[in-house]
């Protein structure tokens, strides 16, 4: 038996133990002291897993799903919510300081619901039919009823799914807003299944080549604000649109007024985070090299009467743009920025950039490569996903004065 006192939460759903050199420990919460077994064993460090809880934390609590340490989707669910945010503004605080050479204060954290909150689900489908989610680490469907973090609209459409016979579908996206739009993957016949679906209560099916069949416009519409905001099944979607709508509110609070500004947003997906701040801006230039995408951002152009918002087709490191901008959006990928993109970003020399990010590794890894030119206004953390060891961030980046 090997006991260990678990130190501070690491990025990954795991707890820093140096007792005997590195250990990760999956399933603790810092200060318990708890028996595991090993997982995994490297040259420099090894990961384990708790068997056994003997000094639990105040904040342990039950989780509140009865497929959570079977089904993969959730990390955290044995954590007291509050403790859930304190965990992870402490990650992204040690990647900050690790890894971007900075210790920022950090703003105070974007949060909302710890359950309910998705309006987007993957489902996983089984060669024998089960529909649900991968197993941890493996691609074993674990088979659900229903799942705690999804809407209503998306633990009906489970149950509807899981009454049709979908053949060899293996892939089912299920959107919710306005209405529920659901995307197959996978079937040899897939207008035979769509036909199915419809006829157990769906309104609309989208296919792999981009065709749709259905009886309901071929997107769903979300409040972003006081916008409306479309998106398409094959469109990007923030699945945590509660939360989604406080970062953007926190975005144009921080951008303050955007009058007689020119805006780039370098991975502007449907227009999420520069379409509020395009309303009263001299321009907006939106580089999106998705044409999914940017069906969706010219649809909640014209929808919402937004100005002067044009755009840019292709990648952030590609794109056909002219300075000089006022303000620059990063909402790149969990790699960050690639060397051209922060290059082009650099170049351009902006007075602010507002950087979103996925990954608190590779923002602060992007931090420490812009500290030349750019210093720290405010980073906070985002939490888009609770129950869950992901975390996002947004940093405002403020253009150094030259000596």
């Amino acid at each position: 038996m090997t006991v260990l006192k678990a130190g501070e939460a690491i990025y990954g759903g795991y707890v820093l133990s140096r007792a005997e050199g590195i250990i990760f420990i999956r399933g603790a919460i810092p200060g318990e002291v708890v028996e595991v077994a090993v997982e995994e064993k490297k040259r420099d460090y090894s990961v384990v897993s708790v068997t056994d809880i003997i000094e639990p934390s105040k904040a342990r609590i039950e989780p509140a799903c009865q497929y959570f340490g079977d089904c993969g989707g959730c990390h955290l669910q044995f954590v007291s919510y509050e403790k859930q945010v304190d965990m992870k503004e402490h990650v992204l605080l040690d990647c900050l300081r690790r890894i971007g050479g900075v210790e920022p204060e950090l703003s105070p954290s974007v949060y909302g619901e710890p359950f309910g909150y998705r309006h987007r689900a993957q489902f996983k489908v089984s060669k024998d039919g089960a529909v649900g989610f991968f197993r941890e680490g493996t691609v074993d469907v674990v088979e659900i009823d229903s799942c705690p973090l999804l809407t209503d609209d998306l633990n009906n459409a489970l149950s509807m799914l899981k009454k049709t016979e979908i053949g060899d579908v293996r892939e089912v996206h299920v959107t919710a807003g306005d209405n529920v739009l659901v995307l197959i993957k996978g079937s040899s016949h897939p207008q035979e299944i769509a036909d199915r679906l419809m006829e157990s209560g769906f309104t609309g099916v989208a296919f792999e080549d981009g065709s749709y069949k259905g009886t309901a416009a071929p997107y769903i519409s979300l409040d972003l604000n006081g916008m409306r905001y479309t998106v398409s099944p094959w469109g990007f979607l923030q699945s945590n649109w509660a939360v989604n709508r406080e970062l953007v509110s926190t975005l144009v609070e921080e951008t303050g007024s955007t009058e007689e500004k020119r805006i780039l947003d370098l991975y502007a997906g449907g227009g999420n985070l520069s379409l509020p701040l395009a309303v009263y801006a001299k321009e907006t230039v939106a580089v999106e090299e998705v044409p999914a995408s940017i069906a969706d951002a010219k649809r909640n152009r014209s929808a919402n009467r937004v100005p002067n918002y044009r755009f840019a087709k292709g990648t952030a490191e590609s794109a056909r743009i002219e300075g000089p901008f006022d303000i620059v959006l990063i909402d790149p990928p969990r790699a960050g920025l690639s060397k051209e993109a922060l290059k082009r970003v650099m170049g351009l020399s902006a007075p602010l950039v507002a950087y979103v990010s996925c990954n608190p590794s590779t923002l602060a890894r992007d931090i420490k490569r812009m500290e030349e030119k750019y210093s720290i206004r405010s980073v906070r953390m985002i939490d888009m996903f609770p129950q869950t060891y992901h975390l996002e961030a947004m940093a405002m980046l403020d253009l150094k004065e030259e000596d």
